[in-house]
């Protein structure tokens, strides 16, 4: 039995060893004194904690064993205390900024600070009033907590700051029930910030987004003459001759681009794709749409779409068009759409971290959309992920770990 768990013993030690060297290593270098904003984080993860059952992965932070960049600190300090002065629950919030607008938020001026401050200290008041760990987060929390802290160890997280996000999330939000909490939060944190809103997403919350997987198949009646589309009409790629098809309505003509065979038009929907490495787009179309031509698919004519162009441009396909940052370049996408919630989401499969959301109220049908110019490499609609067997009691032991 030994020699059978051998294989995970060895990589935990060395695992812990790491761990240990890069805590060392962190102590040495964070000698500096702290930040007043940073010292604000550090008070203020220790008041979450206190009230908060099983949150010791923000012990972390209080210790200040990690400790976050100074513009990160101010960000969230301002975003923050925009939630609770606004007197509205955070699933209602929206127009928070973008991280890629974050440098120009962070450069308020001392009394915006001061005051977004002086906002969460009028909270923290009231938390204090409540007994110590007077909070049960639920287990769903805990468990998504957990398995933050394990990805932070093994440095494949920056910072806790999603950790520390979470807590905050739910102390605000005691009423949900406990089991949709972490399922809330990514919802709340994709309306409010669209782009990369996530850097990882918990085992848990993965598998409920992989839960609704469709089998998705190409309509060859809406595929562009120029395509080439297998027998089991899940992989497309480009050919040299334009084939001799009936001209139907629902065809593209010009685009090089076809739709699933069915629409979504309530509930929730999970697909993934192997794209390609040059250019390609993935997303959805209103069945208004119009198909013919060579007309900008975007928001205005009915798309929800991600392009990549020449390898090295991702955007969103909105007007004007939205930039990505060119690190989160998928391989592999997963695409999952909350008809009923208004979200159409975005995920690097491989990283398990978020992309891009549209958030918007569908009114109509949504196709799934594939378009690829490639001739080379094929694009490829996979199957659906089954939702994980795991026994662990947080990170999963059995899932190759991300790289991020």
């Amino acid at each position: 039995m030994m020699q059978c768990l051998q294989f995970l013993v060895e990589p935990t030690k060395n695992v812990t060893m790491k761990f240990k060297e890069f805590r060392k290593k962190s102590k040495n270098e964070k000698q500096e004194p702290l930040d007043d904003s940073q010292e604000f984080i550090v008070s203020l993860a220790k008041d979450l904690g206190r009230v908060c059952q099983r949150s010791e992965v923000l012990e972390h932070i209080s210790r200040c064993e990690d400790v976050w960049p100074v513009l990160t600190c101010k960000a969230v300090i301002l975003e923050w205390a925009s939630v609770l002065e606004s007197k509205k629950r955070p699933m209602q919030t929206d127009g928070w900024p973008e991280k890629s607008d974050w440098k120009d938020l962070a450069l308020s001026s001392e009394q915006d600070m001061e005051s977004a401050k002086r906002v969460i200290c009028t909270w923290i008041k009231d938390l204090r009033a409540q007994p110590e760990q007077s909070v049960w987060p639920g287990e769903q929390v805990v468990l998504v907590l957990d398995d933050f802290e394990n990805h932070w160890r093994r440095g494949h997280m920056v910072t806790l700051q999603s950790a520390m996000e979470l807590v905050f999330w739910t102390l605000l939000n005691k009423e949900i029930d406990k089991e949709n909490i972490p399922q809330k939060w990514l919802m709340w944190k994709q309306r409010s910030q669209k782009i990369g809103a996530t850097p990882y997403i918990p085992h848990t919350v993965w598998n409920w987004i992989c839960d609704p997987g469709e089998l998705v198949t190409l309509d060859l009646d809406t595929a562009n003459p120029d395509l080439l589309i297998a027998e089991n009409k899940r992989r497309m790629r480009c050919g040299f001759e334009r084939k001799d098809v009936p001209n139907y309505h629902q065809r593209f003509d010009g685009w090089w681009c076809a739709v699933g065979t069915e629409g979504f038009s309530s509930g929730r929907h999970y697909w993934q794709v192997d794209v390609g490495e040059m250019d390609w787009r993935i997303g959805v179309a209103k069945e208004s749409a119009l198909r013919k031509g060579f007309k900008s698919l975007n928001t205005d004519t009915g798309y929800l779409t991600l392009r990549l162009e020449r390898g090295t441009e991702l955007k969103a396909l909105t007007v004007p068009f939205t930039s990505l940052p060119a690190d989160s370049i998928p391989r592999k996408i997963g695409i999952h759409l909350d008809f009923d919630e208004g979200q159409l989401s975005f995920y690097d499969v491989e990283r398990r971290s978020h992309i891009y959301t549209y958030n918007e109220s569908f009114d109509g049908k949504l196709f799934p959309l594939f378009g690829t110019v490639e001739i080379v490499k094929d694009l490829v609609i996979l199957s659906p992920e089954g939702r994980a067997n795991c026994v662990c009691p947080s990170m999963c032991l059995w899932v190759e770990t991300p790289s991020l």
